[in-house]
């Protein structure tokens, strides 16, 4: 199963880079490069060039975010948010019970294990 399809772009702080990449690579299937990053092409994706990047900032006492501390959420594409929700469960990850579903897609979220709230989104049909 496919699990993360695409962002926009997220730069951040981690007080262990490699061994948090590791866990992105196991438990979200990035692709992480040797420099450390992952590069999503829309072209690997979506051959027609079609799909959306959301860029938001958010009022500075949201809740949102929580019950991460941090300033910033990624969130990451997904082709089958239900069985990825799953599948993070059973490799033992912190996945919220909340899901939320509406005219923008479905909405789960995860935490990475350094308390970052990752938000998994998968698109209606056709976006």
């Amino acid at each position: 199963m496919r699990r993360v399809t695409g962002i926009g772009g997220i730069f951040f702080k981690a007080r262990d880079p490699q061994a948090l990449g590791a866990w992105y690579r196991t438990h979200l299937g990035l692709a992480v490069d040797d420099w450390g990053g992952v590069a999503f092409r829309w072209a690997d994706d979506s051959p027609a060039g079609s799909g959306t990047t959301i860029w938001t900032p958010f009022k500075h006492d949201t809740r949102y975010f929580e019950p991460s501390t941090a300033a910033f959420m990624v969130n990451f594409r997904v082709e089958d948010l239900q069985g990825l929700l799953a599948a993070l469960r059973a490799d033992g990850c912190e996945v919220m019970d909340k899901v939320e579903e509406s005219e923008y897609g479905k909405f789960g979220w995860v935490m990475d294990p350094e308390g970052n709230k990752v938000e998994l989104w998968q698109p209606p049909p056709g976006q």
